[in-house]
């Protein structure tokens, strides 16, 4: 069984992805530490989605290795037909994945959407993932929707419920990909809120964001991709308030719009 370095949730090594003759990951390493924040900043194409969805799977590397709790990946070495999507299935339920576009199942109620994933494919039973579904909607302020269906919901809701379907199967590791960039700004700062609040609870969380000066105030630890490669990555204060490389400081400069 292979195990994690001590007090990492997450560990990644030497990820290549290419679609084409187009190189989206070219050797990106990452390590995200137990019940910390992790945001990754970049411009559009740079590669910071792919490398969040490498984590899990969702977009599989072609090279590099991911680690997640008890489960190993080397994409490379990846046996072929339905041993091979066992282990992928095996990496995919020690994270969970919150969209930037809900991906709420439009015909469930609230209430269903939090029961889908732990009743029916990790096998809960429906009684401890009701209780489990309430407190999590009462986490995330929706107590009062749980019969409300998608459609009656702001977009902002909407997102909340997202996240607590994300939180109901009790991942290793929740992947948040651009959570408020389909939301209208006055709807963003509810959910930015939420999961601030789940950093002080002391989830892991890697965030693909272009909200800076949330990452800023957020994150422990702030990884910025350019070209499918890391730049850099440190703590806020040093990535954000004082950057070393140059590509950092102009994405800096064009997003906050200062000198």
């Amino acid at each position: 069984m292979t195990t994690l370095t001590p007090g990492l949730a997450v560990e990644a090594s030497n990820l290549r992805k290419a679609f084409g003759d187009h190189t989206v990951l070219d050797g990106v390493d990452l390590d995200i530490p137990e019940g910390t924040t992790t945001a990754i900043l970049g411009p559009s194409g740079s590669g910071k989605t792919t490398m969040l969805r490498s984590l899990n799977a969702l977009t599989p590397p072609d090279a590099g290795v991911v680690r997640v709790d008890d489960v190993e990946v080397d994409f490379a070495a990846l046996p072929r037909g339905r041993a091979g999507r066992r282990e992928l299935e095996r990496l995919r339920r020690r994270s969970a994945m919150v969209f930037q576009s809900h991906e709420l199942f439009p015909h469930r109620t609230v209430l269903g959407n939090l029961l889908e994933g732990p009743v029916h494919v990790l096998g809960v039973p429906q009684d401890e993932a009701v209780h489990r579904g309430r407190e999590l909607l009462q986490q995330v302020g929706l107590a009062d929707k749980e019969d409300a269906y998608p459609f009656q919901l702001s977009g902002g809701q909407q997102q909340r419920v997202g996240i607590a379907r994300a939180l109901a199967q009790r991942p290793r590791v929740v992947l948040l990909d651009e959570p408020t960039s389909a939301l209208d700004p006055e709807l963003v700062g509810e959910v930015l809120a939420v999961i601030r609040d789940l950093a002080t609870q002391g989830w892991t969380m890697v965030v693909v964001t272009h909200e800076v000066r949330f990452a800023e105030q957020v994150a422990d630890q702030v990884v910025f991709i350019d070209g499918g490669v890391v730049v850099e990555q440190g703590p806020p204060q040093q990535v954000i308030a004082d950057p070393q490389a140059e590509r950092t400081r102009r994405f800096l400069q064009r997003i906050l719009q200062v000198p």
